[in-house]
């Protein structure tokens, strides 16, 4: 086990001089968060380059999300193979060029390419950052590196939202697409700065491991990610096919699932024949390895519903511009931003487990406040108090329960605990933004048809005239525009304006409280986080303890 070595005047400027790599790796980790972030604020600018609907360019975040879900696995084992470092470049080169094709792309089918060009990238570039922060840096140092990980991709999001809003806004979206073209030269001549490793030629690439992971996490994505369009139970218009008049999207999350433990079969059958497997399952062996995953997929689905749920209302209900919605998300990822490098300062004094519980304490008392004071207004004080908190929480709990997972598993398998991360985090993130837009919806719809079952204002000839079997989240001006083609009273419009709105608070204030109460019921996987402070990747595996608790490294 490891142990900090004794801090003096030598070591202290050793450390200052040896974050320089931490800058590469940081960035690394923002090539990819920026790019993703500044997706959304620029689908007006590429819908009206483009001349196509914003479906077509929604589906450039699909492709992107989807590539790194599906072969980050694969990207472990290529790390581990030709080593990380040489892998890092390689990528970051391959991101740089893709993002010369963004730039420039003349098309939305260019623009498309491009986008899973630099999902491959990011498969790769995930479990590289970890590998290398496992490489460069040791003892406190390391957990303050961790903390710098999560940090960098918080930021990320915070400069892509304004540098992309204010470019998209006055001069267009491109620019903000060129800058990744510069930050990735930039990341490519800070890698020499990086300590070399070696690959090892005996790690093998299982293809069917590869081949049964994609397939499994591109499937429950892509259902999940379809749920309000496709329809939950029976199929929407939207839906490309149904099955006996069912959606497709719950038929593929089965599948999907079905392929996930099929994996994991053919995982421990290719270990107990001492093959190389895709994902080494040693680095969820033990209970609190488990209950760090649990923790992380729910602290991050969290996160997506309630980044859903923000803006939402605030473009959709309001009717606000990309800069405004930036603008009131910025204290938000600011706590997530602090807290993730601050955090690293507690664990000294608290335990995972303590922190972990306060977390989800704190996560929980946001959202409950949340549905307590919004109201139609996101810019009220009491409400940014919320999210603020709720940051907080957050970014504690993902950067907690990252170093928990890489802390538990030798050095040789850091790249399968970044790929691990990155297949969980992009899952959660799919799950929780589908789960809560389908959640919303359907709140929606309950209080709108029992609004206007109770209301006297409105017939059954006037309901007839409007489409209640697709309620969705709507401004008021737009509904206005829908009432004006029906034979409505001014009477009976005012009235369906009031519905729409008091549906639409109803509907997110109780969003709010069940999501409080999925964090609160992840206290229980917190409760099982190891009871010792976290310390550094082991040199060597520990000895496997099934279903047990690992001796503690040293902090």
């Amino acid at each position: 086990m490891a142990s900090d070595a004794v801090l003096n005047p030598v070591t202290d400027v050793a450390e200052r001089e040896s974050w320089l790599p931490m800058i590469a790796i940081a960035l690394g980790q923002a090539l990819m968060s920026f790019n993703v972030a500044s997706l959304p604020v620029a689908i007006g600018g590429m819908v009206h380059s483009f001349n196509v609907p914003p479906t077509t360019v929604a589906t450039g975040i699909v492709m992107y999300s989807l590539a790194v879900a599906g072969l980050v696995m694969l990207g472990a084992k290529l790390n581990q193979r030709f080593g990380s470092l040489h892998v890092f470049r390689a990528v970051v080169v391959l991101f740089g060029f893709a993002q010369v094709l963004m730039t420039f792309s003349p098309t939305a089918i260019v623009m498309l390419i491009a986008q899973l060009l630099s999902g491959v990238a990011g498969a790769a570039l995930v479990p590289s950052l970890v590998a290398l922060i496992a490489n460069n840096y040791h003892g406190r140092q390391q957990a303050t590196a961790l903390g710098a990980l999560g940090s960098a991709r918080a930021g990320a999001g915070v400069a892509a939202f304004l540098i992309g809003g204010i470019l998209g806004t006055f001069i267009g979206w491109r620019p903000a697409f060129g800058i990744l073209i510069v930050l990735s030269a930039l990341v490519f001549v800070l890698s020499f700065r990086l300590k070399p490793d070696q690959g090892r030629s005996d790690v093998q690439i299982d293809v069917v491991g590869v081949v049964l992971a994609a397939a499994a996490i591109i499937l429950i994505s892509f259902g999940f990610n379809n749920l309000n369009r496709w329809g939950l139970g029976v199929a929407r218009p939207g839906a490309p096919f149904s099955i006996v008049g069912l959606s497709p999207a719950a038929p593929m999350i089965v599948i999907g699932v079905l392929l996930l433990q099929s994996f994991v079969i053919w995982t421990r059958r290719r270990q107990r024949v001492g093959k190389t497997p895709l994902l080494d399952l040693s680095v969820i062996e033990s209970r609190e390895e488990r209950a760090a995953v649990y923790a992380m997929f729910t602290v991050v689905a969290l996160e997506a519903g309630l980044n859903f749920s923000v803006p939402l209302y605030i473009q959709i209900i309001q009717g606000r511009t990309p800069i405004e919605t930036a603008i009131a998300m910025l204290p938000f990822n600011l706590s997530v931003f602090f807290s993730a490098m601050l955090i690293v300062r507690c664990y000294q004094l608290l335990t995972p487990r303590q922190i972990g519980r306060l977390g989800f304490i704190t996560c929980t008392i946001a959202l409950l406040w949340l549905a307590f004071v919004v109201h139609n207004d996101w810019s009220a004080v009491a409400v940014l108090v919320g999210l603020v908190v709720f940051g907080i929480g957050q970014g504690s709990l993902v950067t907690l329960v990252f170093n928990v997972l890489v802390t538990a598993s030798p050095k040789e398998l850091a790249g399968d605990v970044g790929s691990l991360r990155g297949t969980a985090n992009n899952l959660a993130a799919a799950v929780g933004t589908a789960v809560v837009g389908a959640l919303l919806v359907g709140l929606l719809s309950a209080a709108v048809l029992r609004s206007i079952a109770d209301s006297p204002l409105l017939p059954l000839e006037i309901q007839s005239e409007v489409d209640l079997d697709n309620i969705n989240f709507v401004s008021n001006d737009r509904l206005l525009g829908i009432m004006q083609r029906t034979s409505a009273t001014p009477e009976q419009v005012v009235e369906a304006v009031r519905i729409n709105t008091d549906a639409r608070l109803s509907a997110l204030r109780m969003g709010l409280l069940i999501m409080a109460g999925l964090a609160l019921l992840a206290i229980i996987p917190a409760g099982r986080l190891p009871d010792y402070k976290p310390g550094e990747i082991p040199a060597n595996p520990p000895p496997p303890q099934r279903g047990g608790t690992k001796t503690a490294p040293i902090a």
